[in-house]
């Protein structure tokens, strides 16, 4: 018998097998897809549900069901409002939340990279890490006006912290091990920064661009309820001042959205970055 017969009837007979081990692989995948999403289906069907027969006609209208905001947010979306705000809001924050990662990253690797300067700089940055963003708004509103320019200062603010504090914590977290493996091969300093420490630090900087990028959008959307005409929080403030309590609620509901979307685009960047470590959740 020729070894292509033996081959391909090995072939034939190891189809079979992989058949129910590809069977269990997707129920696998399916079944921790539908557990993840679980709450949300149960959570939106409280919402849905809860409203018209738990609640009162009277106060039904402060919480409408999830259908009657779905319409309200439908009925923005023709009218161009939902659109024209969501740009808004994302334009901003892009523009903040850019300006942090840049600032934030490069500050973190030089920060730790110099114990020194590390000492002369923590207490300053524990006081401001401290002092919450929208603290600072006044401040920000006095100095730079209500324009574009305040906000977009107060998104990279509240961003710039929890950036540069993980960039310096990754940093710092790189196994000794690696360091001392790659000296022992001659390897010099700028190349073992690049080759070495940064790859190694890139999962906790991301984690830092993620809480950063949350942290850009919430506080985007409250400075906007101060001062703007146009954008998400303008559109929520606004919405409830004429008691368009379902357009409010659409208004939230898109910044909730914005959010997953946010998150699941980093974290995708983060697996791209780091392919030799476990996938982020």
């Amino acid at each position: 018998m020729s070894a292509a017969v033996v081959t391909g009837a090995a072939t034939a007979a190891s189809r079979p097998a992989a058949l129910p081990r590809l069977a269990r692989r997707v129920g696998r995948t399916a079944g921790r897809t539908v557990w993840g999403s679980a709450a949300i289906v149960l959570f939106l069907a409280v919402w849905e549900f809860a409203p018209t027969f738990l609640l009162t006609p009277a106060t039904r209208v402060f919480l409408p069901p999830l259908h009657v905001v779905l319409a309200a947010g439908w009925q923005l979306t023709l009218d161009g409002q939902l659109e024209s705000n969501i740009a808004a809001s994302l334009s901003r924050a892009a523009s903040g939340f850019a300006i942090a990662v840049v600032v934030g990253v490069a500050a973190g690797l030089l920060i730790a990279s110099y114990r020194r300067l590390d000492a002369f700089l923590s207490p300053l940055l524990e006081l401001f890490r401290n002092t919450a963003a929208l603290a600072l708004l006044p401040v920000f509103t006095l100095l730079l006006g209500i324009g574009e320019t305040s906000k977009i200062t107060m998104v990279a603010y509240a961003a710039f912290f929890p950036i540069l504090l993980n960039t310096i914590a990754g940093v710092r977290g790189v196994d000794p091990l690696l360091i001392r493996a790659a000296r022992t091969l001659g390897v010099g300093r700028a190349r073992l920064f690049a080759k070495v420490v940064l790859p190694a630090a890139v999962p906790t900087v991301f984690t830092g661009i993620r809480m950063g990028g949350a942290a850009s959008i919430l506080v985007l959307v409250a400075a906007e309820m101060v001062g703007a005409k146009a954008g998400l929080g303008f559109l929520i403030v606004n919405a409830q001042n004429s008691f368009l309590i379902p357009d409010m609620y659409a208004g939230i509901l898109a910044i909730a959205l914005i959010g997953l979307a946010v998150n699941g685009l980093l974290v995708a960047l983060e697996r791209r970055f780091s392919r030799w470590r476990a996938p982020a959740v």
